[in-house]
């Protein structure tokens, strides 16, 4: 595991952005599961302002670790803030944009956004292998879609399932901890006061922490990155 703190969230952006330009920068094909939130909003707008012609976007096919369950201009999809920040400032096929149709059946949906990530990603031990799985995590220590209430999602053996969020009762798409522990890489983008108790928990590993679904992020690689603000790394020093 790594931490990389810095002091404000916009240098967060900053420092991921270049993190994630050296992770496109093989020249070979990179498979990104994209993550929704506030701070992936500002990371997206610098990526598109600093980075959007410096990465060879041909190469970069992104999907979504998690989705709403709305249409793809609704307010609240996942798909539309990224389309918004970052991919209508930038010049990538169409054809390497995966997205979860979250105007479908939602049950429908995570079989066929299953089948999507199995036949499009290079597979280890059988399991769609992202290069890099961008997650963020919830005050209540959720991540992806997988809530403490549905802890059990998790260790589901299809690659994508349907989850219930514990106060709206939207339903949404997610991926399972299967295939984000068998990422090449993984990347928490954390930041705000709001996050430092269960940031500290999980890192730390203090008495209940593994009720927290983001706890259970270890992938098989050790390749384990958290971007951290100083407000959600307070608890740490």
């Amino acid at each position: 595991m790594e931490l990389r703190i810095k002091e404000t969230k916009e240098q967060v952006a900053e420092d991921f952005s270049t993190f994630f330009k050296e992770c496109c920068a093989s020249g070979e094909p990179v498979h990104i599961a994209l993550s929704g939130g506030s701070t992936p909003k500002i990371v997206f707008d610098q990526l598109a302002s600093e980075f959007g012609k410096d990465i060879d976007w041909s190469q970069v096919y992104l999907y979504w670790g998690d989705e709403r369950c709305v249409p793809p201009a609704d307010a609240e999809s996942n798909y539309k803030m990224t389309v918004d920040h970052l991919l209508s400032k930038i010049e990538i096929p169409k054809t390497n944009i995966y997205r979860v149709k979250g105007e479908n059946d939602p049950e429908e949906e995570a079989k066929r956004y299953s089948e999507v990530l199995q036949e499009n990603i290079p597979a280890a031990n059988g399991i769609p292998c992202f290069d890099l799985v961008i997650l963020g995590m919830g005050d209540d220590g959720h991540t992806a879609s997988i809530f403490p209430h549905q802890i059990a999602l998790w260790d589901m053996p299809e690659n994508c399932r349907v989850a219930t969020h514990p106060d709206s009762g939207q339903k949404r798409v997610t991926i399972t901890g299967k295939v984000i522990n068998n990422a090449k890489t993984v990347a928490f983008l954390v930041t705000g006061a709001g996050k430092a108790e269960k940031v500290t928990a999980i890192i730390n590993k203090t008495e209940g922490y593994k009720q927290y679904p983001a706890s259970l992020v270890a992938p098989k690689s050790d390749e384990l990155i958290w971007f951290l603000d100083q407000d959600a790394a307070a608890g740490l020093e």
